[in-house]
């Protein structure tokens, strides 16, 4: 164990957020005529609420009124849906919603708020200014319910991983949205998560009560293939498919453990499947398993857009340090507290390659650097992950 570098990359950490800071909050990357190009320099809805977590755990005064800038700034170019937007440009005045309505940017931000007021020591508080648009950005994701199901539905590459194929009840925004209701303590969490994992969990089978009591749903999940043996949560489920063995979602199934959507067996049984298809071999975790192919039936042309998605590549396999700091979190909560502690170094050593570069992803087979040089959510999580491990803060 090496703990000089897991010391060093939490300073480093520091550093790149003050460096990344601006009086509108924390930009997604560093300042570089790439980043620009790509319009990294940003306050991003999903970057800058996941971001806050380290911040507000670190409460260093400095990047608290960052990220606080950075979350009313989000707010500010709040959609009249209520949607808040997947980015601001806060000097042009610019703000984005993405191609299709994506959801997680608000799920994140609803988060990132209530994490805020419950754990930042100041007479401000999100919840007393910004009442009326919490209430608006509930109102939105409610809107995308199916109130039966009490589970959310979005259209095919509108989430985080916004060049996937993923449609209609999507693990990793239905984690964040069970997590959403319990911290507003909203009406339907418990059915929220007893349907989560009636979609999601291949183990779970259609019982009598939910024919009776909610026949679409049973139709809805009646082609899901039923399994004695649980290794992990679909990525997705619509009224026509799923991914079986491919497109394994790393990312919404630790979404999954650290949320408690699943019994600790079942969490366990995840994690231990993770651990031995290496996904964190080497380098920081992969954010899924068994990319899509061009012969799969869930190939999308779009996926080929820049080069990007092709298997082990960007989301369709690639490794995100960010998630990194999900990973580390899971095995903490789960018991594993070598394992945990094991991931932070690899880890500290991924942020680390390329001289403290903290890049945005690297490929899923070569370990190669790609996208852009100095991820302020890299730095986010790390310092999440390691003050949770600590012991100096507590999980969302």
């Amino acid at each position: 164990m090496n703990e000089n570098i897991i010391d060093q990359c939490y300073k480093k950490s520091i550093e790149l957020l003050k460096k990344n800071s601006t009086e509108y909050g924390i930009l997604a990357c560093s300042p570089s005529k790439v980043a620009e190009k790509k319009n990294y320099l940003s306050v991003f809805g999903r970057d800058a609420s996941i971001c806050s977590l380290g911040i507000v755990s670190l409460g260093n005064k400095e990047l608290i009124k960052s990220t606080k800038a950075g979350l009313e700034i989000l707010v500010k170019y709040q959609g009249i849906n209520g949607q808040i937007p997947t980015y601001v440009k806060p000097i042009k005045k610019q703000s984005s919603f993405w191609y299709l309505t994506s959801l997680d940017s608000t799920l994140w931000w609803l988060i990132a708020v209530k994490n805020f007021d419950d754990k930042v020591k100041s007479n401000f508080k999100f919840s007393k200014k910004y009442k009326k648009e919490i209430k608006k950005a509930i109102f939105f994701l409610q809107a995308h319910e199916n109130p039966p199901f009490c589970l959310i539905e979005h259209n095919e590459a509108a989430d985080w991983a916004d060049i996937m194929p993923r449609s209609a009840y999507v693990l990793n925004a239905n984690a964040l949205w069970f997590k959403v209701k319990e911290l507003y303590k909203l009406d339907g969490a418990e059915k929220t998560k007893e349907n989560f994992n009636y979609l999601f969990d291949q183990t779970i089978k259609v019982s009598s009560k939910i024919k009776k009591e909610n026949s679409r749903l049973a139709r809805v999940i009646s082609h899901v293939n039923r399994k004695k043996n649980f290794n992990y949560y679909l990525s997705f489920v619509n009224y026509a498919q799923y991914p079986e063995n491919e497109d394994i979602d790393i990312f919404g199934n630790l979404l999954a453990v650290i949320f408690n959507l699943g019994s600790k067996v079942n969490q366990k049984k995840f994690l231990q499947y993770a651990i031995e298809n290496k996904i964190d071999e080497q380098l920081s975790v992969k954010v899924s398993l068994k990319p899509i192919t061009k012969k799969s039936v869930f190939w999308r042309e779009y996926m080929k857009r820049h080069n990007q998605n092709l298997p082990n590549k960007y989301h369709n396999g690639g490794i995100w340090p960010f998630v990194g700091g999900f990973w580390v979190i899971a095995l903490h909560k789960a018991g594993m507290k070598t394992e945990a502690k094991n991931a932070l170094e690899k880890l500290a050593q991924t942020n680390e390659k390329g001289n403290w570069a903290f890049n945005e992803w690297f490929h899923g087979k070569n370990k190669r650097a790609m996208g852009k040089r100095g991820q302020s959510w890299n730095a986010g999580m790390y310092i999440y992950a390691y003050d949770i491990i600590n012991n100096k803060v507590s999980k969302i």
